[in-house]
């Protein structure tokens, strides 16, 4: 389950920091600085960005660390890939939590937007049960979920030792989702800092 939990924090991690990183300076104002401070905007994008993937990657170690040296869990694929997983997994959440962030008028309704959204792949994407036990309707919603490739590949590489090749499908599926949700967040971003 360790690497499950993993993914999953990641993505709480990241979903729930982005409104308070980006709704609340918007309440308080200090957005309204950064805009006519002479910085381009985009830089203010991948601040917030880098901010968020670095604290889900802390979180996600911490996470790996307890899970090895409390519970004994031993990996045995690469531990590169293991970080390049974690790193993955945090780029494929972020554009998404931009993107809803962006839209919402305030920290209150972007956090009840994410956890609208982060209930339901926390339990349908195979974090805490087998997708194969579940419903057949419920295992077609856990494919539409980012949240399962990740906690997919992750447990590969951890438990079957998977190399690259083995997790080709989660990596091309993690990747274009991100590419995906950042092409939407950078536009919606700006059109958000503009109003």
């Amino acid at each position: 389950i360790a690497p499950g939990i993993m993914a999953m924090t990641v993505m709480m991690s990241v979903m729930t920091g982005l409104p308070v990183a980006i709704s609340q300076e918007k309440e308080i104002g200090t957005m309204d600085g950064m805009m006519v401070a002479p910085v381009n905007r985009l830089s203010i994008l991948l601040g917030k960005t880098l901010a968020q993937t670095g604290r889900g990657l802390i979180q996600g170690v911490i996470i790996l660390a307890l899970a090895i040296g409390i519970f004994g869990v031993a990996i045995q694929g690469s531990w590169l890939l293991v970080f390049a997983l974690l790193l993955l997994g945090v780029f494929s959440f972020v554009g998404l939590g931009i993107v809803i962030t962006s839209f919402t008028k305030d920290q209150e309704t972007a956090q009840m937007l994410m956890m609208t959204l982060m209930f339901p792949m926390m339990f349908l994407s195979g974090v805490f049960f087998p997708i194969q036990q579940m419903p057949w309707y419920m295992q077609g919603v856990s494919k539409f979920l980012p949240l399962t490739y990740a906690a997919d590949a992750l447990r590969k590489v951890m438990v079957l030792g998977a190399g690259i090749p083995a997790i080709s499908t989660e990596l091309i599926i993690l990747i274009a989702f991100g590419v995906v949700m950042t092409a939407i967040a950078v536009p919606v971003f700006r059109r958000m800092m503009t109003r």
